[in-house]
């Protein structure tokens, strides 16, 4: 049975629809969550000039690093006040190579993630990270959908 679930969350309300998900699963096998949050690096190209220094660009990284780790932090509080052993993952890169590269070292026994049921042009120019990592990988993914009354 699992005994280590990965959690990917990008802080959007839609993403932790799973968390519920996540409780009650956990509990019944008593396996740890992690939960994965990654941070695409900021990169600003301009033409003659630097809008932002490079310190300035390091410091904004390492600030939103700051704050996705604070995000994973409560969530992680909330799940160790259930009982269920939780860990902030915050990792830099691109969402679904680094979602897949993680799992695929990591021992991990599953993934619970979110779809956010886009269909047409807002799924074909967004992309899907879900999908992506769906594709790829072939660790058991529960997808949770969802609910339209969900904020996007």
């Amino acid at each position: 049975m699992y005994k280590k679930i990965l959690v990917p969350l990008d802080g959007s309300p839609v993403a932790e629809c799973v968390i519920p998900h996540v409780e009650t699963i956990a509990k019944s096998v008593n396996a740890e969550v992690e939960l994965l949050s990654v941070v695409e690096q900021y990169e600003i190209p301009t033409r003659g000039g630097m809008a932002l220094s490079e310190d300035e660009l390091k410091q904004t990284n390492s600030d939103t690093r700051q704050h996705v780790h604070n995000y994973l932090g409560i969530i992680v509080s909330r799940l160790n006040q259930l009982g269920i052993k939780a860990y902030p993952i915050v990792l830099s890169g691109k969402a679904a190579d680094t979602i897949v590269d993680y799992a695929s070292n990591n021992d991990i026994d599953v993934i619970i993630m979110c779809t956010h049921g886009r269909s047409g042009i807002s799924r074909w120019f967004w992309g899907s990270v879900t999908e992506k990592v769906l594709r790829v990988i072939d660790i058991p993914i529960l997808l949770i959908k969802a609910k339209k009354g969900d904020s996007q």
